[in-house]
């Protein structure tokens, strides 16, 4: 499996979706991403295109005609080629194929960059538009790597002993989904606070998912900020889900999004989904984000 190694850090990258599989501390030896565990997960930091979240019937439509697409798309399910690998980055592309184009009749090329620097993986998304004159690209993008809560389970800390920290307080409402469907209600979720405790209640009405927020960096931590972290920062992302899969479940999502679930109601044109992108041929989209671990 490709892995790139810093003095400090090592990750694994599988060819299978670009998915991260494993972030490592080298002195500690531990483990801060999800091991995907069927019982619980069996992913670890899948890829989300070329829609994000859930359609209706899992369909849509393109110029009327209804097409299916499942949850999240499937670069997930794809099987990437390497195209650069050297001792810092390593980068993955995939191109529409037969397979691709039964569900999503779109040309397109997707590249994902990982680079390595000490403690600090930045994962670079590049796609473009190759197809003739007159053919749009339609898409969303997003991340959903999963990251182990808690991060020293060998001295008995529990998932609500953790929590996601802000670098300044903030004012969150959630929007609420029905069946992975966005249902148009909003929530409050936390009120001019820095810090958001984590509990299994808190996701028992699926993901958090928010938009409109002014914050672009998230900490998981323990609720004193103490012991071992995880930091996302992720600018210029319009839409962020929060997620874990239920009661024992030993993880939690950080999902910055290019891309957001399609609304409660029939299937709909992909133009007209919210977050959906467009790329005219030729041109090209790329966005970043990165995870810190200390």
């Amino acid at each position: 499996m490709p892995t790139l190694t810093s003095a400090t850090t090592r990750v694994q990258i599988s060819t299978h979706g670009a998915e991260l599989t494993s972030f490592v501390d080298l002195a500690s030896g531990r483990e801060y991403l999800w091991q995907a565990d069927p019982a619980q997960w069996a992913r670890h930091a899948p890829l989300l295109f070329p829609i994000v979240g859930k359609l209706p019937e899992n369909t849509y439509l393109l110029h009327d005609q209804p097409l299916n697409l499942p949850q999240h798309g499937f670069a997930r399910d794809q099987e990437f080629t390497v195209i650069e690998h050297d001792a810092a980055s390593l980068t993955f592309q995939l191109m529409a194929n037969p397979s691709t184009k039964a569900e999503y009749p779109f040309e397109f090329e997707l590249r994902v960059r990982y680079e390595l620097r000490g403690r600090v993986l930045t994962v670079g998304w590049h796609v473009r538009n190759p197809a003739a004159a007159g053919h749009d690209l339609l898409f969303s993008i997003g991340a959903h790597p999963a990251f182990n809560c808690p991060l020293q389970p060998e001295i008995g800390e529990q998932f609500s002993d953790y929590a996601f920290h802000f670098d300044h307080p903030v004012t969150l409402p959630r929007q609420l989904l029905s069946s992975g469907l966005r249902s148009g209600e909003t929530a409050p979720v936390l009120e001019n606070q820095a810090a958001l405790p984590l509990s299994y209640e808190l996701f028992k009405d699926d993901a958090l998912v928010f938009s409109h927020f002014d914050f672009t960096r998230i900490t998981l931590q323990k609720a004193d900020k103490t012991g071992p972290f995880v930091r996302m920062q992720f600018n210029g992302f319009p839409y962020l889900g929060l997620w874990t899969k239920g009661p024992g479940a030993n993880f939690v999502c950080i999902e910055p999004w290019h891309g957001v679930a399609s609304p409660v109601g029939p299937p709909q044109e992909l133009s007209e989904k919210e977050g959906i992108l467009t790329l005219a041929p030729s041109q090209m989209f790329d966005a970043s984000y990165t995870i810190e671990i200390g």
